[in-house]
């Protein structure tokens, strides 16, 4: 009776904060559903659509229902398979670098020196930086064609200074992303290195493993799973890449999704079509979260 008596009343304490919650999520992607499916331009905002009465909506001129079709052109935009494929790019490059660094990294500072303190917090100080601040950091610090320290070095030994953002912007936009990133993946993977078993590691001295196989046969099956949950969380932080790309300017050949959604909704003013590929993108977003929990699951189950 007691234990009843508990959880029915930690169901009422955790109550209002559920019911929060869900309002919090649920209220907001409602109205963006609802308002995929209304022809609503803020150029030319119609009072009737902005009310949301149902007899106004339903008129016999159907000035305010648009149904899909604000779903069927901006899936059959152009821009919408650039933008895909842009995201694709970003998404992929961007944990290709991660993983490989962040593994390097994380070998290197698991090895005892001097000062390795200091540099495990300088290592992670890259991913604590806002993504608007380190756009500005790149863009006009390091890559930035006449005075950026790239075009410095590239001067020094006697080369051109390249222009990144107008000849290179999806590279650029990656090498920004992964800066900040590689720092998150060397945390996760510094600390599996540290809870590797002792025991294999004397083993594999005393038999004067070569430090290839030993990192083949013996690390890498250990980070595995460490790897696999920083796939999982950077690449839903990665769909959601927008600052990066504002702030330098590189939306006309290196826009994602996101950068396509903002298009439609601030550039063009089209709250309909802007509406409808912000949930495309949620759809899309959950279909690539769901393979990789099955991934991650199939994982830790082994």
């Amino acid at each position: 009776m007691a234990t009843r008596q508990t959880r029915a009343l930690g169901k009422i304490a955790v109550a209002p904060s559920v019911v929060f919650l869900l309002m919090w999520m649920a209220i907001p992607l409602a109205m963006t559903i609802w308002f995929s499916f209304l022809r609503y331009n803020l150029l030319d905002p119609n009072p009737a659509c902005s009310l949301l009465t149902p007899g106004q909506l339903l008129d016999e001129a159907n000035r305010c229902m648009a149904g899909w079709s604000n779903y069927k052109y901006f899936l059959t935009d152009p821009a919408f398979f650039r933008a895909m494929s842009n995201s694709l790019i970003l998404v992929g490059w961007v944990l290709v670098i991660s993983i490989v660094g962040g593994t390097l990294l994380a070998l290197l500072l698991d090895q005892p020196f001097w000062g390795r303190g200091v540099v495990r917090i300088m290592m992670i100080a890259p991913f604590l930086v806002m993504p608007t601040v380190s756009a500005l950091v790149w863009k006009n610090m390091m890559m930035n064609p006449v005075s950026g320290f790239l075009a410095y070095i590239s001067k020094t030994l006697g080369l051109q200074p390249i222009d990144w953002f107008a000849h290179y912007p999806i590279t650029a936009v990656v090498i920004m992303v992964a800066w900040q990133w590689v720092p998150f993946a060397t945390l996760i993977l510094l600390t599996s290195l540290q809870s590797l078993d002792e025991e294999q590691k004397e083993a594999a001295e005393m038999d004067g493993t070569p430090p290839l196989s030993y990192f083949w046969y013996i690390v890498l099956p250990h980070l595995i799973r460490p790897m696999t949950v920083v796939i999982l969380i950077e690449t839903i932080f990665l769909l959601n890449v927008f600052a990066e790309i504002y702030v330098t300017g590189t939306g006309g050949r290196a826009g994602n999704l996101p950068f396509l959604v903002y298009q439609y909704g601030l550039v063009s003013n089209d709250i309909g079509g802007a509406s409808a590929g912000g949930i495309i993108a949620v759809i899309l977003a959950n279909i690539v979260a769901f393979f990789l929990m099955r991934m991650i699951g199939k994982n830790l189950e082994a």
